[in-house]
């Protein structure tokens, strides 16, 4: 089973000036979900981040979420992989339904997946994070209404739930590594922490 204490609901809330609506930062392993007017921000690397919506009421969210990584010849490795993957987009519907949102009124928004992380490019991580979501919201006919994924700049996204826009900023010049450090140390979370746990998902 998939540990949930690595998917999370989103604590850092502030007020952004230049939109000026109440906004939520959503990190690595976290999501959030409003019925309201907040807008909900993140940064990606080798993470994928789905925005989730009903496009009729307006309510919708975001997750941000990486699928585990190994070296290893395990064969077993890919399914708990798909397994986490699952667990993360599940957590985010099922939050979304909990709230009246209906799940045939769906609408995906997806991005991330850049090749970010130093010394990973044989694992390949954004471009599996990437094949996972979009198989993901195929099998669940989710339709994909935009995306902007792979490449190799990391990207801050602003999700509006309430109106369904997101808008996209290409991180091409980077002054620290606290994207890869984030989604390295996040990595190691999900590596080093006992699985355990479930969910219960709605129909």
């Amino acid at each position: 089973m998939v540990d949930e204490n690595n998917v999370h609901l989103a604590p850092t809330v502030y007020y952004d000036r230049h939109f000026m609506r109440q906004a939520v930062k959503i990190l690595p392993g976290e999501y959030y979900v409003t019925a309201g007017d907040k807008l909900i921000v993140t940064v990606l690397g080798s993470c994928v981040a789905v925005c989730l919506r009903d496009k009729f009421s307006g309510i919708g969210g975001m997750n941000h979420f990486l699928l585990p990584s190994d070296n290893s010849e395990n064969t077993d490795f890919f399914t708990e992989s798909a397994r986490y993957g699952v667990y993360a987009m599940e957590l985010l519907v099922n939050h979304l339904l909990k709230m009246g949102a209906n799940r045939g009124r769906f609408e995906a928004k997806d991005f991330g997946g850049g090749n970010v992380l130093r010394g990973l490019t044989h694992c390949n991580v954004g471009q599996r994070n990437v094949e996972f979501v979009l198989d993901y919201l195929q099998i669940e006919q989710i339709p994909v209404v935009a995306q902007d994924l792979l490449g190799d700049f990391p990207r801050k996204v602003y999700f509006f739930p309430d109106s369904g826009q997101v808008l996209v900023k290409k991180i091409k010049s980077l002054h620290n590594t606290t994207i890869s450090d984030r989604e390295s140390e996040y990595r190691m979370r999900m590596k080093y922490t006992p699985k355990s746990g479930g969910v219960e998902l709605f129909d």
